[in-house]
């Protein structure tokens, strides 16, 4: 059993240097532009509160709601009757135990949305503008300088 790989055609080493050399040179330049550093910190900041958002909000909720709802068949009436008596039971105790199951509940609270925080970090990692600029910016510079390079296959 054999599988058919395609001649693949070597790129020389100068040309790729030169290709990273002038991307380089490009990002250096573009990092002192005060528009593009300014829309880098904006989406950074965006990115972040996106994350935390997601992963400290949306999940958890999801969640504390989801497995009740799971666990009663789908029938938000056994789900409630189930509730109901849990949750008197938690206005009728006294402030210490009351104040132990908050910690409980935050402490969980903290644990899915840290787990799902680093998730979502290492599944959507973030996409700087300087990168996106430098690749436009390439695609053009490879155009310009296509009869230096070799022929892709």
């Amino acid at each position: 059993m054999s599988i058919y790989t395609p001649p693949v055609k070597q790129v020389d080493a100068p040309e790729v240097a030169a290709y990273w050399a002038e991307r380089r040179k490009y990002l250096e330049r573009i990092r002192k532009v005060p528009e593009i550093r300014q829309r880098f910190w904006k989406e950074v900041a965006i990115y972040l509160f996106r994350r935390l958002l997601w992963s400290f909000g949306f999940f958890p909720i999801f969640i504390a709601f989801w497995i009740p709802l799971v666990l009663a068949s789908f029938n938000p009436v056994v789900m409630a009757s189930n509730l109901i008596p849990m949750l008197q039971d938690f206005v009728d105790s006294n402030p210490e135990v009351q104040a132990t199951t908050m910690s409980t509940l935050a402490i969980a609270w903290a644990s899915i949305g840290f787990i799902f925080l680093v998730f979502d970090f290492v599944l959507t990692p973030f996409r700087s503008p300087y990168e996106y600029e430098a690749d436009v910016y390439m695609r053009s510079w490879e155009q310009l300088n296509h009869d230096q390079l070799p022929d892709k296959v």
